[in-house]
């Protein structure tokens, strides 16, 4: 195996947090090799299982003068420079943003509106690594890599599991949640912060994006809401009988459309019956001029008086249908100022003369 004169890591993943060197076995390292460390990045220095020593930014050189502990373990028995098997673990202070949180399946919540209410909820959080020796030798053991999704899902446990039991003290409705989600995920930061503590991780902030019901809740929530937009029912029925007369006149034939619309059959049949009695009330002769008043009988023909009988006849007959006597049916001219006068008149319109008789 060959001797390592320099250990670095430049090339570091997004997704990477703990790289080793070598990955596979361990390395021959000689006192007086290089070891450089950048900033985002601390060096842990392992040898025979144990960690010596942690390393900061920069270039150090591997000596028993900048690492007191390598004196009593290695000893100098090859003058000073004699190679020695050992691993360094490159860990990445970095924050590592974007780590994704949720549960995956509904837990039951006590609304204090809705009552039992299934829940899902969702979120992100950002760590970062705080203190590195105790993270490899928690977490990391003798891999020679470890990424976030090595530890994504055991971290994603840790924080809904501590989530559902901040949400069950929350005794609220789900109406309400909204205005709460910054204080609800300060608290659950600060509630975390000992869990990643214990790993040597550092929780630097928590989000949570939605706290969702399921899409069935959501429906009765939505027609609730909606019904408290119309406000007055039957002023939104009549529009609503309205705007489907309107579309069964522009759709003749589509009684299919009125439903659609949300009339239904029953809204239907009442239109029809509303239509039929409308075009009624408009065709049927008036019976009546107002309530609790007599009917108005239709005018009869004009009638005209029988000089003989003094019975009333329709006008124009040449006859007395009651004594035969043979009506005038010319004008008759006044004797003395010859103005016309109807006929069967006694007297003159004009001047008062009495008429002869005929």
């Amino acid at each position: 195996m060959a001797i390592l004169d320099l250990i670095e890591h430049p090339d570091e993943y997004a997704d990477e947090i703990v790289h080793r060197e070598p990955e596979v076995g361990s390395g021959e390292f000689r006192l007086g090799s290089q070891l450089v460390v950048r900033e985002s990045q601390r060096a842990v220095f392992f040898r025979d299982g144990k960690a010596l020593d942690i390393f900061g930014p920069g270039r150090h050189t591997l000596s028993t003068n900048n690492i007191p502990l390598l004196t009593g373990l290695l000893g100098l028995p090859f003058g000073g420079d004699s190679p020695f098997r050992a691993e360094v673990y490159f860990v990445s202070m970095r924050e590592l943003t974007d780590m994704k949180w949720g549960t995956p399946q509904p837990l039951v919540y006590r609304d204090s509106e809705l009552g039992m209410v299934r829940l899902r909820t969702f979120g992100t959080y950002s760590m970062r690594v705080a203190d590195p020796q105790l993270f490899v030798n928690q977490i990391v053991g003798s891999r020679g890599a470890y990424t976030t999704g090595a530890i994504d899902e055991y971290l994603r446990s840790i924080v809904v599991n501590e989530f559902n039991d901040l949400l069950g003290e929350t005794q609220t409705s789900i109406l309400d949640l909204q205005r709460m989600t910054r204080e609800l995920a300060d608290t659950a930061r600060h509630a975390l912060g000992d869990d990643f503590q214990r790993l040597g991780l550092e929780l630097t902030s928590f989000q949570i994006s939605a706290v969702t019901p399921p899409e069935e809740v959501q429906r009765r929530i939505d027609e609730r809401s909606a019904m408290g937009a119309l406000g007055d029912m039957r002023t939104y029925t009549q529009f609503r009988t309205a705007q489907a007369i309107g579309d069964a006149a522009n759709n003749p034939g589509g009684a299919g459309d009125a439903a659609a619309t949300g009339v239904g059959l029953g809204a239907g049949i009442g239109l029809g019956q509303a239509m039929t009695q409308a075009m009624r009330d408009a065709y049927a002769p008036q019976q009546a001029s107002a309530p609790g008043q007599p009917a108005t009988s239709a005018p009869g023909p004009a009638m005209i008086t029988c000089p003989n009988c003094q019975a009333d006849i329709p006008a124009g007959s040449k006859f007395c249908p009651n004594c035969g006597t043979q009506l005038q049916t010319e004008p008759i001219a006044c004797p003395k100022c010859g103005t016309q006068n109807p006929p069967g008149a006694k007297f003159c319109t004009n001047c008062g003369t009495a008429m002869a008789s005929s």
